[in-house]
């Protein structure tokens, strides 16, 4: 009677396991995913919507995201952050640099003539990210890290040249160091989100924006300006911005290990890079659409008295990050080398 009972017991528990088994392997997840731009931008169609496609084919549709962009679900593109950290959404993209100075460690790649090419340096970000800035991250769980292409201007009246084009004007940045390396060339920066640009730019409270060609159908940029001022594209972009895709960190916790594959085998370095591509193809796109308007380039003699003009806001990080207890040469130093690294790899 009692090898009955322990029998019958084990069959139970066996059942009970198996069926709990089997109902986290059914589980069905949406994630919500939140952004900032239109659902017609290039970071919507090219990038966003794509994996959310790539995530869903992988898992069998158990796996599905429900996009909300513009903003959708309320608040302003500097609170997306906290949205997903707090758990009011599920994934967010936006720029930390839009919380100035709460990812100070990772603004290096930020800096006065960093990046040469977007594909390599956004795999560089992600790599320097687990390697030297984790505990910035530590509340959410990141997917991808990426910049994206050459900054330029983009200008109501008059194009950019040289140095003594910066004085008197109010021109739009995305981060506290591209404000600081355009004040140091000269001009007055003004801070504000991606959706605010155009308005500002139509109702003169700027003259001009600096943003890469991928943004400039999503704000309607060329139907306002006149102007499009690119620098050499043999020396290294004037400014990049650094970008974040990343889960609540509960979310990604309550997966299932099934699940949990799905969305790590469509994260890390590997797509932070295919992203960095995917926003060159964007550029080129975008640049399109700037046609009827003209474009001129900085040349390389030109822009070495902007690098001796950002050599200032290359030691103010180096201060700031030491007065944090870390060493800011160092850290440089190490986002160079992965950079190199990787451009070398390509």
């Amino acid at each position: 009677m009692m090898r009955s009972w322990k029998a019958l017991r084990a069959g139970l528990m066996a059942t009970v396991v198996a069926a709990a088994i089997g109902s986290a392997q059914a589980q069905e997840v949406t994630l919500r995913v939140h952004h900032f731009l239109p659902a017609t931008s290039y970071a919507h169609t090219m990038f966003i919507q794509p994996w959310c496609d790539k995530i869903a084919k992988d898992s069998n549709n158990r796996l599905k995201c429900q996009i909300f962009p513009s903003m959708q679900l309320g608040g302003t593109p500097p609170q997306l952050y906290d949205q997903v950290k707090d758990g009011v959404v599920d994934v967010i993209w936006s720029l930390p640099g839009y919380t100035a100075g709460r990812f100070p460690l990772s603004e290096v790649f930020e800096l006065p003539f960093m990046m040469r090419d977007a594909e390599a340096t956004s795999k560089a970000l992600w790599d320097y990210v687990q390697q030297h800035a984790p505990s910035e991250f530590k509340d959410v769980h990141p997917i991808a890290f990426h910049v994206h292409g050459p900054g330029v201007f983009h200008m109501r009246d008059k194009p950019i040249r040289t140095m003594a084009d910066f004085k008197g004007l109010k021109l739009r940045a995305p981060t506290r160091q591209t404000n600081r390396f355009l004040a140091a060339l000269g001009a007055t920066p003004v801070g504000m989100p991606v959706p605010q640009v155009g308005e500002a730019l139509n109702k003169g409270t700027i003259d001009g924006a600096v943003v890469p060609y991928e943004v400039v159908p999503a704000v309607k940029i060329h139907e306002i300006v006149k102007f499009h001022s690119e620098t050499d594209p043999s020396e290294p972009a004037f400014y990049t911005s650094t970008f974040m895709f990343v889960m609540n960190r509960a979310k990604y916790d309550s997966l299932p290990p099934d699940l949990k594959k799905v969305v790590d085998a469509n994260s890390g370095q590997a797509l932070s890079g295919q992203i960095g591509k995917t926003f060159l193809a964007a550029d080129a796109e975008g640049k399109k659409l700037t046609a009827k308007n003209t474009t001129n380039v900085i040349g390389k003699d030109e822009l070495q008295h902007w690098k001796k003009a950002g050599e200032p806001v290359v030691e103010a990080w180096i201060k700031d990050v030491d007065a944090r207890g870390a060493n800011g040469r160092q850290l440089l130093e190490a986002a160079k080398a992965l950079i190199a690294k990787h451009s070398a790899a390509r």
